[in-house]
């Protein structure tokens, strides 16, 4: 963990909790745009005192289990290094059943599932968000009612087109905007519990249970769209490293539950005497005077949220590469200070097609909830089973203890996955559509790249007995130095064969280099080199990065100074050998997974720019592989 993520004054804790409020908290701060909208929308849950009871109780104890225990409690404790999110209790879960093959490989499966259907959240809660705050344009005046998507349209674009800016400029509005949302929040929620102060009654869980016991029926639909008061708690665990435990715990409880809470009760309040404001509940709360403050407030608000995740949707594209689930692609940096900070332009633009899409066809953010509901809820069950795993083989504890601690979460995310199934074909269907294809695509480039391992191990010609083969009869050495990457340690690169065989020279000094991504998120420069001399001047050099260090191997390479390695930049040259992938048929894949990886392959990014070679000192040779 940084230590800016871990508050040392009171001072660093306050501007690191503001801060989370505006990242952390910015998407499920959105949700009263329209998650008590939803629940009583087309008639599904009749509008009745009772049942506006039961519905408050339940989004309030919804908001205690799956926020508060769950995730503030005791996902939060689950950090791998500091970190959180999915890919890190993917890495945590498949650390700790390391020594169970067939279990470990079934847990990696469920996470890069739960890794893609992340993809179609991040596609639906820009479209959501943005469409839910500019929709109050049509409480403030009917007859814009048909401005509604083409002005999303244009906030969404507005919103891609400058991500490529980077956020560190932006990011710092970010706090004070969203603490100024729950702010008014709070606001709005006030005046109609003093107004109608028998609403807090909900706060008792006896409501709850009496309203699923009285209406079974109702209460399973009513999940469906209940469940909408808890997106984004996924970005609590999400943005652990950024921001540490306290400062996002402290947010949860003395900020952002208390306005949500009041919020929701207070339009609860209101539909207990104007049950006419249904339609649009949290716009009807506001007076006339200050509706398109409100809006313009709201479109800012639900744009921080958005900007979240698309941020994440960044961060996880290039953990993922790095752990070897997506293909090399184009990442730039957008700050020189923070790391953290990149623009990736493929997964940006990908998005902003699929979330012009969603606007486009879905129509209204009443139409996008059914499609909401189910990538939530698929990516807390997913969350949930791997809890189990880490705190049951990683921090053995007893078989008991680990099921009373997340059974009750599973039994909740089932039950409200349950509710989201049955609304496949009203929209759920979307973001399935998104996570199955990015999960496709994620195992196939995974299984691809270990074919095309096999292969290359199957072809190749073992270091150390062809430098001693070599140097019986010596080429011409060169004055400078060579580094060959190569994919497999101990193996000869096909980059220094070809050399050999067209250019008849060798290098002073030769480094043969591996990168290693490891399954943990840091590894420190203590670990970064091991260095093993082969004689003749040449190294075996291996490099060890973590799913999020960024892989620099000029500015590694710079810590072999010393142990026998002398470097200069300019005297120095980096080989490659860039493989172009034959599909064949048999064996490996079905062919067109085969010609699915092979037009991957071709497409990635270069090894050069993600490594950070610097390009006027690379040497690239061709070399054709079949799988």
């Amino acid at each position: 963990m940084s230590a800016e993520a871990n508050p040392k004054t009171p001072g660093a804790l306050a501007a690191l909790t503001l801060a989370a409020i505006g990242v952390v908290y910015g998407d499920i701060g959105t949700s009263p745009l329209y998650a008590l909208k939803e629940v009583f929308a087309h008639g599904r849950v009749p509008l009745t005192p009772d049942n506006v009871l039961g519905i408050l109780s339940l989004v309030f104890w919804t908001l205690t289990v799956i926020v508060s225990l769950k995730y503030v409690v005791l996902i939060l404790r689950a950090d791998n290094h500091g970190e959180g999110g999915l890919i890190a209790m993917l890495a945590l879960a498949s650390q700790a059943v390391k020594d169970r093959p067939k279990l470990r490989s079934g847990l990696l499966l469920v996470g890069v599932f739960g890794t893609a259907i992340f993809f179609g959240d991040g596609v639906i809660t820009p479209a959501i968000s943005v469409l839910s705050a500019v929709e109050g344009l049509e409480v403030a005046a009917p007859a814009l009612h048909r401005f509604i998507v083409p002005v999303t349209l244009v906030v969404l674009t507005l919103l891609f087109t400058a991500q490529r800016f980077g956020t560190a400029v932006v990011g710092r509005m970010f706090g004070p905007v969203t603490l100024l949302w729950f702010a008014v929040l709070v606001v709005l929620g006030v005046p109609h519990i003093v107004q109608h102060p028998q609403v807090l009654v909900a706060l008792s869980p006896h409501y709850a249970l009496g309203f699923m016991a009285a209406h079974p029926g109702t209460a399973f639909v009513a999940l469906g769209a209940v469940v909408l008061c808890v997106t984004g708690a996924e970005a609590l665990y999400a943005d652990l490293g950024h921001f540490g435990k306290r400062p996002i715990r402290l947010a949860w409880f003395a900020v952002v539950m208390p306005a949500l809470v009041i919020n929701y009760f207070g339009q609860g309040a209101m539909l207990l005497y104007q049950p006419e404001n249904v339609k649009n509940p949290f716009y009807e709360m506001a007076p006339g005077w200050a509706l398109f403050p409100l809006i313009g407030l709201a479109t800012l608000a639900t744009v921080i949220a958005s900007q979240a995740l698309i941020t994440a949707a960044f961060s996880v594209t290039k953990q993922a590469t790095q752990l070897g689930y997506l293909p090399r692609l184009r990442i730039l940096h957008t700050s020189v200070r923070e790391t953290g900070q990149i623009y990736v332009p493929f997964v940006n633009w990908s998005l902003y097609g699929c979330v012009v899409f969603a606007v486009v066809v879905f129509g209204s953010s009443g139409a996008l909830a059914s499609a909401y509901g189910i990538a939530v809820t698929i990516d807390m069950t997913i969350t949930t089973v791997m809890t189990f795993f880490v705190i049951r083989w990683a921090w053995k504890l007893p078989l008991a203890l680990c099921i009373g601690a997340t059974g009750l979460f599973f039994l909740v995310d089932i039950i409200f996955f349950a509710a989201n199934a049955v609304k496949v074909l009203e929209g759920g269907w979307f973001p399935l559509l998104i996570g199955g294809a990015m999960f496709t695509l994620m195992v196939t480039w995974k299984r691809g790249r270990a074919l095309l391992g096999e292969r290359l191990r199957e072809e190749a010609i073992e270091l150390e007995p062809f430098l001693e083969s070599l140097f019986l009869s010596p080429p011409l050495r060169v004055p400078g130095t060579a580094v060959f990457l190569s994919a497999e340690q101990g193996s000869t690169p096909f980059a220094l064969l070809h050399n050999l065989k067209h250019n008849k020279v060798l290098h002073e000094q030769n480094l043969f280099v591996t990168v290693q991504h490891h399954e943990v998120p840091w590894m420190g420069f203590d670990r970064r080199c091991e260095i093993e001399a082969l004689g003749h001047n040449c190294w075996q050099v291996t490099l060890h990065f973590g799913f999020k260090n960024e892989p620099d191997v000029p500015q590694a390479l710079q810590m072999l100074q010393g142990r026998g390695v002398h470097l200069n930049d300019m005297e120095t040259s980096y080989f490659l050998s860039r493989d172009t992938v034959i599909p064949t048929f048999g064996g490996g894949m079905a062919l067109w997974r085969e010609k699915l990886f092979a037009s991957m392959h071709r497409n990635a990014a270069g090894a050069a720019d993600f490594l950070h070679l610097p390009t006027n000192r690379i040497v690239e040779l061709g070399s054709k592989i079949e799988i």
